[in-house]
């Protein structure tokens, strides 16, 4: 099968034609790079890409080529490798640009009906005609009544009522229609004399029919109807938009077991560019193979096995292997955001792997000395390389599974402590907030491992039981331990469902 085709088989697409998208709405130098690159179904240069442009109309080759190299074209789902960029079908950008350029079609039906004339301000009421409560309830339903005072408020409700009324019962009309309060009953010891509403001497209000805030109340009222109106025609409906999200949560579930069921693995080289000491990681069993430079024929045999392939510079160690990944999904684990600006002043912080990983899982040294490595490698001590590549490796297991754990991995230095998206884990796949939510809707514990990376032989052995608590927001859950601790997530390590 041609690499074009399966890229876009994973897209779920049809090769597409650079010419058609030029004019999309969304069309820029780096959504058409990615077009181009799926079109031609292999890396490109920048200098390759310049010329297709010039070839579909979009610009000479000399300017597409320096608008090119201002796009910042190399980031996700695109990734340089030399001179060629070349796309990531298994990248959640990937899917989204296609979808955003109208190359695949969209997950969901359409379900808002075509829009429709509102209707015309005559058929309503005039201002000489007071109010009714079906009104008010219609107009006042799901809007905001920030922008009026509390007196036109009050005459809006004694107006659909035909007898004065005591403060709290106005005050209850309208909680009972607006989720937002705008009316106290002591508004009225604010409203002076000349007022659209008085106070009677047994403390209730009532309208004064004739001042001009009567019909100037109706008539906004009226006014709000006509746009609450128009835009509930054009509004979706909620049956719809519930089946919709339940068909979304399947379709979100079915690929996460399926993403679940691949086989990973990671692999650590010393040296990078020309591999002498090969590690090999089975992420899922964590078992770890060590193989020398004349095994590089079963480390390749072992690399076919899998389905998705974890490592720093990734593609770089994949080359000097001579291991061709096809589409295997490949993890990149280096950082994710090469720099951090730190101030106004421009003081910038160099972003590294080894920073990201005692972020994330509280290892202070987790890779070797280059220098020792060197010494090593020299000296033909191979037991201490290979052991010093393990617990290298290792690091990285922890590191990767802590990113696909919180969907990002954690950056503390200083003052800074803040989550990066981790590239190498799909939006669909379960991660801790997935597996807080589904605990506190089913009232179940969980276990987990918090503080530092877990102990390789048995990385459940410092496991604590933890539950669920909604942290008072509309979404947002809380973990406290058996104690009532309060668990910080971003410390988490493991984390899984109790039985139950």
């Amino acid at each position: 099968m041609p690499v074009s085709n399966a890229y876009c088989e994973v897209l779920g697409m049809a090769v597409p034609a650079l010419d058609a998208v030029v004019g999309h709405a969304e069309a820029s130098p780096y959504s058409l790079l990615i077009v181009a690159l799926i079109e031609r179904g292999e890396p490109m240069t920048l200098a390759q890409v310049a010329d297709r442009f010039e070839r579909a109309g979009i610009a000479p080759a000399g300017e597409a080529l320096e608008s090119l190299k201002r796009c910042r074209p190399a980031r996700a789902p695109v990734h340089r490798d030399g001179e060629l960029y070349a796309l990531d079908p298994h990248d959640d950008g990937a899917g989204r640009w296609a979808f955003r350029l109208g190359l695949t079609p969209p997950r969901v039906a359409r379900s808002r009906p075509e829009p429709v004339e509102p209707p015309e301000p005559a058929s309503l009421p005039g201002p000489d005609v007071p109010l009714t409560i079906a009104e008010l309830g219609e107009a006042w339903r799901e809007t905001g009544l920030h922008s009026w005072s509390a007196q036109r408020v009050t005459v809006c409700i004694l107006d659909a009522h035909p007898q004065p009324m005591a403060p709290d019962d106005v005050v209850a009309f309208v909680k009972e229609r607006t989720q937002w309060p705008v009316l106290s009953v002591r508004a009225g010891e604010h409203w002076q004399r000349g007022a659209a509403v008085r106070v009677l001497e047994d403390g209730r209000w009532a309208i004064v029919p004739e001042h001009p805030w009567v019909r100037s109340a109706r008539k906004a009222v009226r006014d709000r109807l006509v746009l609450v109106r128009r835009w509930s025609a054009m509004r979706p409906d909620p049956a719809d938009i519930q089946a919709n999200f339940r068909a979304w949560e399947e379709r979100r579930a079915a690929h996460d077991a399926e993403l679940g069921k691949l086989r990973r693995v990671l692999v650590h080289a010393y040296p990078p560019n020309a591999p002498q000491a090969v590690v090999v990681v089975d992420i899922a069993s964590r078992e770890l193979t060590t193989y020398g430079p004349h095994e590089l024929d079963r480390v390749r045999g072992r690399l076919g096995e899998y389905d998705v392939i974890a490592a720093l510079e990734v593609r770089l160690l994949l080359r000097a292997l001579a291991f061709d990944p096809g589409l295997r999904q490949q993890a990149e684990l280096g950082p994710p955001q090469k720099s951090k600006t730190l101030n106004r002043s421009g003081r910038t912080l160099r972003i590294t792997t080894p920073l990201l990983v005692w972020g994330s899982c509280g290892i202070g040294r987790p890779f070797g000395d280059e220098k020792r490595l060197r010494g090593y490698f020299a000296a033909g001590e191979t037991t201490k390389l290979h052991r010093r590549l393990e617990a290298d490796a290792k690091a990285l297991v922890a590191y990767y599974q802590y990113g696909r754990l919180h969907h990002a991995v954690r950056l503390r230095w200083g003052f800074l402590d803040e989550m990066i998206p981790a590239p190498w884990v799909h939006q669909d796949e379960r991660g801790l907030h997935g597996l807080v939510r589904e605990a506190y809707d089913g009232g179940r514990e969980l276990e987990v491992v918090s503080g530092s990376a877990p102990g390789w032989k048995d990385p459940w052995a410092r496991a604590r039981r933890c539950r669920a608590l909604s942290d008072g927001s509309l979404y947002g859950q809380r973990l406290v331990d058996d104690d009532g601790l309060p668990v910080d997530d971003r410390d988490v390590q493991l984390g899984r469902l109790r039985p139950g």
